[in-house]
């Protein structure tokens, strides 16, 4: 288990850094770069930056119950119980907006790293799953 564990700090480590990140770039970067753009954000840009943060809770949700499996807290089973997995996937894999023009680079660098980072821990997720008995179609 200790190979996992260290997938899973270092996974959670760098969601936290993300988050933080995605933070700092909508609170104190984006405004600026809207008011010289277009004199203050736009609804697509609300959107697409919803997607980050949406993508990043779902992340970092399903890593703290990995987390509390790791701590005994709960069993691997609750963990992987419905409500527990990662969802939002129609949100959060869609990826058109990645190449945007119109969006701001930094606005479209969240949205690329943070799509990768979804899909890498639905893998693992799915990896999970399988570890307690679940099948692929149990998950789809």
């Amino acid at each position: 288990m200790g190979a996992q564990t260290a997938i899973f700090t270092r996974t959670y480590d760098e969601t936290l850094n993300m988050i933080v990140e995605a933070r700092n770039y909508m609170t104190h970067i984006e405004p600026k770069v809207s008011r010289r753009r277009r004199g203050g954000p736009d609804l697509r840009f609300s959107c697409e930056a919803l997607r980050v943060t949406s993508r990043l809770t779902q992340v970092m949700a399903w890593l703290m119950l990995q987390r509390a499996v790791v701590h005994g807290e709960i069993t691997a089973e609750e963990a992987c119980l419905e409500r527990n997995r990662l969802s939002g996937r129609e949100v959060c894999l869609y990826t058109d907006s990645i190449e945007d023009d119109s969006l701001p680079a930094g606005l479209r660098s969240l949205l690329d790293r943070s799509y990768r980072l979804y899909q890498r821990v639905s893998r693992l997720e799915e990896m999970v799953l399988v570890r307690v008995g679940l099948s692929a179609r149990a998950y789809h």
